[in-house]
């Protein structure tokens, strides 16, 4: 039998000879992320080493602006340790690659114009950076504290970006990805990005923004095809009000092929999720939690939305697909949860309608869906003359005013009401409707026949 002495003997024997890496003959050391960091930073360039220093003066920037462009020609990371480093108007060549200690090392804005801008580049990349605003001044030209413009790729990846005047991040004309990042206390927008190519935005946290949390826009409608998935978005305000222009956790303008999916997303002044103008917008498994207005919305001229799997609670209205008179159309609301509604909203207007679970107009199919305590209406097919083609099938609403409210206005197009199961509905399960106002009796059990677009019959009312 082997001893324990000459087992460790035995180890030492073949440490000695290259035959095991020698830390398996020590302990761990007490601070792992230290040691994965440094061996992550082999190959870099230490700032520290070239006269950057944390809390240096005046000529900080320009030392710092000279170790990046040697870097990047040599095709090599810039390394920052701890500390804060006051600087402002880094313009970042190609091939920019900044990294440093998460939390650590600080980057705060100086104030003397911008703090970090980016034109034309195939490549920049930002890591484990804290970079602060310091709520200072940004000059005219200047929209975000970082603004890249027409990059081909960049990344922004495990940063913290606090505190700035206007926008935290924007993006113009540029793919990559931002991920992991946390982005708070900015004056506009969280992240705000336009004419995107393939874009990735995931897993970062969004909050205590002023105006909008993670806006995906294009100057003209086209294609996108950005990805937002995985964030946590909370707390974002309407400083600017509006009836809907701002106070959006994440936002769609004009950008089609986006998907937005699984986000936890609470307290936004007015949408969770609103796509505007966003043709086949993908919809999925998002928490909305205490929105202020509609919680999900896909409005005027969009063709092509898929919402589904989404838990709203908490809002003036749930989901709204609307607008036919501009063009909205083509969609399907499945398999959501929503519930606990209010009547009143952030703004007061006379054509304004709160209190609705589900409202569609167009070309849409609304099945699978469980709406509970909403003070108006469950669901809401078509206004006025705007109806056709919509399926409302295999739902259950409970605690409602109505069930649901389906437009009898002359013009109107077709729709089905079936299979559903009302319960508890104070004036009705189905109730039809001239544009706000009650037209008719019940006609939830089929037995009314008087307008020949509507298909009715065997809901379950209870």
């Amino acid at each position: 039998m082997i001893s324990r002495r000459s087992a460790l003997t035995m180890i030492a024997a073949a440490a000695a000879a290259g035959g095991l890496p020698r830390r398996a003959l020590h302990a761990a050391p007490s601070d792992f992320s230290t040691d994965v960091s440094a061996a992550g930073l082999r190959g870099s360039i230490d700032a520290g080493q070239h006269g950057v220093t944390p809390d240096g003066g005046d000529r900080q920037s320009r030392k710092f602006k000279e170790v990046i462009a040697k870097a990047a020609r040599q095709n090599m990371p810039v390394f920052l340790p701890p500390g804060n480093y006051p600087v402002s108007n880094l313009d970042l060549p190609d091939g920019t690659r900044i990294t440093g200690v998460p939390g650590a090392s600080r980057l705060v804005y100086s104030g003397d114009g911008h703090l970090i801008r980016a034109d034309g580049a195939r490549r920049i990349e930002l890591s484990n950076l804290v970079i602060d605003g310091a709520n200072r001044w940004l000059d005219d030209q200047t929209p975000a504290l970082v603004h890249m413009r027409g990059i081909g790729g960049v990344t922004v990846d495990n940063c913290e970006i606090i505190g700035s005047r206007k926008t935290a991040v924007q993006f113009e004309r540029s793919g990559g990805r931002i991920e992991r990042s946390r982005i708070s206390g900015a004056a506009e927008y969280g992240l705000y990005a336009v004419e995107s190519t393939g874009l990735s935005v995931t897993g970062n946290q969004v909050f205590d923004c002023g105006n909008g949390g993670i806006l995906i826009h294009r100057w003209t409608k086209g294609a996108d095809g950005t990805m937002v998935s995985g964030n946590r978005i909370f707390r974002i305000g309407a400083t600017h009000g509006g009836t809907g222009q701002y106070g959006n956790a994440i936002n769609l303008f004009r950008a089609d092929n986006v998907m937005v999916t699984g986000n936890h997303i609470s307290q936004s002044a007015f949408s969770a999720i609103r796509a505007n103008s966003a043709s086949n917008a993908q919809i999925a498994n998002n928490h909305c939690l205490g929105s202020g207005e509609t919680a999900i919305y896909a409005e005027f001229a969009f063709e092509g939305a898929m919402i589904s799997g989404n838990i709203v609670d908490g809002a003036a209205n749930g989901i709204s697909v609307v607008n036919f008179n501009e063009g909205g159309r083509l969609a399907t609301v499945a398999n959501n949860i929503v519930r606990n509604l209010k009547s009143t909203g952030p703004y007061v207007l006379e054509e304004a309608i709160f209190g609705v679970g589900v409202s569609v107009e167009a070309d849409t199919a609304v099945t699978g869906n469980i709406i509970e305590n909403v003070p108006l209406w469950g669901m809401a097919l078509g206004f006025g003359p705007y109806l056709r083609n919509v399926l409302a099938n295999n739902n259950i609403v409970r605690q409602a005013k109505v069930g649901c409210a389906v437009t009898v206005v002359e013009g109107a197009g077709s729709a089905l009401i079936t299979n559903n199961v009302f319960e508890g509905m104070k004036d009705g399960a189905v109730i039809g409707y001239r544009w706000k106002a009650p037209a008719t009796a019940e006609l939830g059990r089929g037995d009314e026949q008087s307008f020949r677009h509507l298909t009715i019959g065997s809901n379950r009312i209870a």
